[in-house]
């Protein structure tokens, strides 16, 4: 019997998992005692057995101890034929998680992986396996296919899907993880629209200030009012201003880059993206975005209007514009008036196509 045990132990050593029931079936047809008769020595249920049979269930001491006493096989080889298995069950899948990744190594540029790396959210890595790996990580998904069954994701695959779109689901998806990741590290109380509505004037004031002045008492002001503000850099193939969604119901995400660098496009994004906040369901992700398919514009153009009104106030603007005067002291004295950076007014004029885009352009700010 032992000699029996030790070549088939031996040949348990290969690529195939063999479960130690195989071993089993063999012992009881040599000492003549089915299955039954074994579940009725050990005084186990028979089905209970059977999971032992299959491999679907492993072999423990108590287990080994009691199969010594029935088949005078000692527990050590029971233990052994189970541990291999189960390595052998692991290698396995090991290799088909190796073969999974590989088939996701095409998605590594398009999820920005450079990028991340730089900013480090994912580690430095030269095997494009491995590289795999920290994006599973930094994404929070045992596979970067399964990025179109979460539910936040799924309206940028659906919409990027055989269109010639200049935006990259993948690398936008890298780009709100950036922002659901720091906004979990940011403690605020919880949202507070009427809080926020009294806000306004107070942030429109601080468009005079400059960043390293304003950054901290506006990340400060937005977390008591229950948003997490992240200032975030830009992805290439974003075509991303800001973007707005809810982690939970009491606390809102506000996520802003300084693409362009010019401060009153930076405002315009921040108060756009409040209106979102103010207007629209908790439902949504809201993004600001170049590509117009990319967005519900009926809800961009509310809240272009929510920005446009509460940074330059309509009925002041419609009166300064009806004036007519447009030189750098008219500016400058509106500006002033409403209590706001001057290069504010002069992107508006622009948009609005009252002044020609070069002009007065040294009244605009730009922040690095």
């Amino acid at each position: 019997m032992m000699t029996n045990s030790i070549s088939l132990r031996e040949e348990i050593y290969s690529d195939l998992p063999i479960p130690p029931g195989e071993f089993l079936v063999e012992v009881l047809e040599d000492l003549g005692m089915g299955k039954d008769e074994l579940a009725r020595r050990m005084n186990r249920p028979a089905a209970k057995l059977s999971a032992i049979f299959r491999g679907d269930k492993a072999i423990t001491p108590d287990t080994a101890l009691q199969l010594e006493k029935v088949t005078s096989v000692p527990a050590h080889i029971w233990i052994g034929l189970e541990a291999e298995y189960r390595l052998t069950l692991a290698k396995l899948q090991e290799q088909k998680e190796i073969e999974r990744r590989k088939k996701q190594t095409p998605l590594i540029s398009k999820f920005c992986y450079n990028e991340l790396s730089k900013y480090g959210y994912v580690e430095q890595k030269s095997k494009p396996i491995e590289k795999v790996e920290e994006l599973q990580k930094f994404l929070g998904v045992t596979s970067l296919l399964n990025l179109d069954n979460v539910k936040r994701y799924q309206p940028f695959f659906r919409q990027n899907i055989n269109k010639n779109h200049k935006v990259s689901s993948e690398a936008v998806i890298s780009w709100l993880r950036i922002g659901e990741i720091e906004a979990y590290k940011i403690d605020t109380k919880p949202f507070d629209s009427e809080k926020l509505y009294k806000l306004l004037p107070t942030l429109r004031g601080m468009t005079t200030q400059l960043p390293e002045k304003f950054q901290k008492e506006l990340k400060n002001k937005f977390s008591d009012a229950g948003i997490a503000l992240i200032i975030v850099p830009h992805l290439p193939k974003t075509c991303a201003h800001g973007a707005t969604f809810w982690l939970n119901k009491n606390k809102a995400v506000l996520m802003i880059t300084i693409r362009g660098r010019w401060a009153d496009m930076f405002w315009f994004s921040l108060f756009h993206e409040l209106g979102h906040i103010l207007l629209h369901s908790k439902q949504q992700v809201y993004i600001e975005s170049d590509d117009v398919d990319f967005v519900v514009k009926s809800l961009e153009n509310e809240a272009n209007e929510f920005a446009s009104d509460n940074l330059v106030p309509a009925p002041e603007y419609e009166d300064f514009v009806e004036r007519g005067a447009f030189y750098k002291q008219d500016i400058l004295k509106f500006a002033k008036q409403i209590n706001i950076h001057p290069g504010i007014v002069v992107g508006r004029l622009q948009h609005d196509e009252k002044i020609p885009p070069s002009w007065h352009n040294d009244l605009r700010e730009r922040y690095t």
